[in-house]
């Protein structure tokens, strides 16, 4: 069976969540990459990979604009979302209401215009019902290990879900006292995810939770409560505009 037959692309809503306000890099969705916005690279990039429902969320009528005039399909949200993912949830109540009904849910980031394809790929061919789904790299620079922004992952080589999430590296080496990527295979946790449509409904319900709190890691919130993240492992590096000097180096 191919994955066409197993998986319907008509029943997969790609969301890319995009808001103005930003601490380190205000109105980057906006800023001009190869003569296109930011947030559309990053819908061009969901159109190559042959994604067929694809929307971008955004608080700001600039960004609704700069989607529009192109042909996309955006929708306004509240502007008191304190996550991607509830923005994502809020578009696929709209969608709900106007009668479709999809299986998947995919949050694309809004800040990563250089994302292959393949790798969006990957993640929709790794979806499952019941499922949140994810991706891992693995680290290959010290530094990356060392980074708190770097988020690092553990998960069952059995059943392939998610033990944790962590900025500290993980696992810790008892017998050298610190990290070593020389002695140990170290994972970057890419902030990609699938969600099963009804899923993403109970997540946005659910409050806060201490490892969530701790970490400020918002997949933790969904591990404690029991809910089950299926990771694959991807060979794409995945690039986040975080800052305007991250848009430099890249240039």
């Amino acid at each position: 069976m191919n994955f066409e037959e197993k998986l319907n692309l008509d029943n997969i809503l790609a969301i890319i969540p995009a808001r103005y306000g930003s601490t380190r890099f205000p109105g980057k969705a906006l800023v001009e990459i190869n003569g296109h916005p930011m947030v559309w690279q990053v819908y061009l990039r969901a159109m190559e990979a042959e994604l067929k429902n694809i929307c971008v969320a955004t608080d700001d009528q600039r960004i609704f604009d700069a989607v529009k005039e192109r042909g996309g399909n955006v929708r306004m949200t509240k502007n008191s979302h304190p996550s991607g993912t509830d923005r994502c949830a809020e578009v696929l109540e709209h969608f709900i209401k106007e009668g479709h009904n999809f299986d998947f849910v995919i949050n694309l980031q809004g800040d990563e215009p250089f994302i292959d394809p393949r790798q969006i790929l990957e993640l929709y061919q790794g979806l499952e019902k019941g499922k949140i789904t994810t991706q891992v790299k693995r680290i290959e620079k010290t530094e990356q290990l060392h980074n708190p922004n770097c988020v690092k992952a553990v998960w069952s080589k059995t059943t392939s879900e998610a033990l944790y999430f962590s900025r500290y590296p993980i696992p810790y080496l008892r017998s050298v006292g610190q990290p070593d990527i020389e002695r140990q295979q170290y994972y970057k946790h890419i902030g990609l995810y699938g969600f099963d449509a009804n899923i993403l409904q109970e997540l946005v319900k659910l409050s806060p939770s201490p490892l969530e709190l701790a970490e400020s890691l918002e997949q933790l919130r969904w591990l404690e409560n029991g809910y089950s993240i299926k990771v694959c492992e991807t060979a794409y590096e995945s690039i986040g505009i975080d800052s305007p000097e991250d848009l430099k180096q890249l240039s």
